[in-house]
């Protein structure tokens, strides 16, 4: 069976999950609303009640409605860095901490990380399996907006050409994000280190002018500012990669010893094979350093696994309190209108359709704060990506999956088993002493 169920597609599966969790619900109902109209009865006892109702349908929908929003912004902010690292396909470096070296080099983050030197650098590039080996530099910013010096191969690249303008062709001109406040035109002088200990005056006089500007990426470089990386060394008062006949010139080929060292390579190779080729051919002791962002990512993910599972356990054990919650509120409205269904009972109602009355109406309320709930964690969702995404600079699109929806089903089958009990407790008190009451 167990083979059978592995062959099926995962919608197929996501589906008689669902239809599983639904079928009892159908099933109760038809067994106790078959030969009785209870409907009219229900929505008087739901509008009479409305304020009341109203608190039990919040209480649900805040407790699914938290649940399945926090579950679908941990995934979406899964796919969102898987995105922002997709250009990143191998980055070579030196040794240290994975992890560092891609938040500095994928994601932009500000890290103080050791340099390669311009053999080494040559030896990747001039590689035959290399198709883009393009070094970056970064310590300068200009607002919030860090600014990365590469190459204007690595700049097509990065925005599969999608530039309105041109590419920088001297060291003094620059190709900014998708969302950096500057104009095609504009001049600017970067400054030196990043946030509020940067120092704005340190490069008087080294003016840039944008003359580029890239499509949206979805990843922390739409906030960048890309410029030669001949312009980094050159500010800082170094040599620019080319011998003194060459100084003019920006981009590859630079000769070593004129190379001032940068802190990552990041590399697209020929093909799959060669990317993993060159991992194990850089991957050099005291030396060099090569991995996958996507590896490191993938680790990062199994930790964010690990958070997923003990969200959805909290989620879980939330839902739990609000379902004894939700048992003990249709106990207490139960005794509320007590007299009336024991009035039905002694004029001759069946016991089936007083249950069919208590059960529907508990129900009604369950299925309104599960359906309000999921739009509440779609609203939750959509406004939590907001904030990622103008935080991090991450493209973040969460929206509510199959997940979510089976365990929005699965906490509105086992409440609405539950809500059995009240029904049958109505049942069980004796009819005078209901109407006593």
């Amino acid at each position: 069976m167990r083979a059978v169920w592995e062959t099926l597609p995962s919608l197929a599966q996501d589906v008689v999950i669902a239809v599983a969790l639904v079928v009892p619900i159908l099933v109760i109902a038809a067994l106790l609303m078959r030969g009785f109209r209870a409907h009219p009865l229900v929505a008087a006892l739901l509008w009479r009640f409305r304020w009341a109702n109203l608190m039990f349908v919040l209480l649900i929908a805040v407790s699914v409605g938290m649940g399945a929003g926090l579950i679908a912004q941990e995934r979406g902010l899964r796919i969102g860095t898987a995105r922002a690292a997709d250009k990143f396909d191998l980055v070579i470096a030196a040794p240290g901490s994975e992890m560092t070296l891609m938040m500095a080099a994928v994601f932009l983050q500000p890290s103080d990380v050791p340099l390669i030197g311009g053999e080494i650098y040559n030896a990747i590039a001039n590689h035959d399996r290399v198709e883009i080996a393009a070094p970056i530099a970064f310590g300068d910013s200009y607002g919030r907006s860090p600014v990365v010096g590469t190459t204007a191969g690595f700049a097509t690249y990065l925005s599969e050409g999608a530039i309105t303008g041109r590419l920088f062709e001297t060291s003094l001109e620059a190709v900014v994000g998708a969302s950096v406040p500057l104009s095609l035109g504009d001049v600017f002088t970067p400054a030196h280190g990043h946030g509020d200990g940067a120092e704005s005056g340190a490069h008087a006089g080294f003016e840039i002018t944008v003359v580029g500007r890239m499509d949206r990426t979805g990843s922390p470089w739409d906030k960048a500012i890309l410029v030669p990386v001949e312009s980094v060394w050159e500010v800082h008062g170094l040599a620019n990669g080319h011998a003194l006949e060459d100084g003019d010139r920006i981009g590859p080929p630079f000769d070593a010893r004129f190379f001032p060292g940068t802190p990552a390579v990041i590399v697209r190779a020929k093909s799959l094979a060669s990317t993993y080729a060159l991992r194990s051919e850089f991957t050099r002791d005291k030396e060099t350093m090569a991995f996958f962002p996507g590896t490191v990512l993938a680790n990062l993910y199994r930790v964010m696994g690990d958070v997923r599972q003990a969200m959805s356990v909290m989620s879980v054990v939330t839902q739990v309190l609000v379902a004894a919650s939700v048992l003990l509120g249709l106990f207490i409205l139960s005794r509320l209108f007590q007299r009336q269904l024991a009035m039905l009972r002694a004029v001759g109602a069946p016991g089936r359709f007083v249950m069919a009355v208590v059960w529907l109406y508990g129900v009604s309320l369950l299925v309104a704060g599960t359906v309000l709930g999921l739009i509440f964690g779609l609203v939750t969702a959509g406004v939590l990506s907001g904030i990622v995404t103008q935080r991090t600079d991450i493209l973040v699109q969460a929206s509510l999956g199959w997940g979510e929806l089976h365990l929005a089903l699965a906490f509105l089958s086992v409440t609405s088993l539950l809500s059995l009990v009240p029904a049958i407790v109505v049942l069980r008190r004796g009819i005078v002493e209901s109407l006593r009451a």
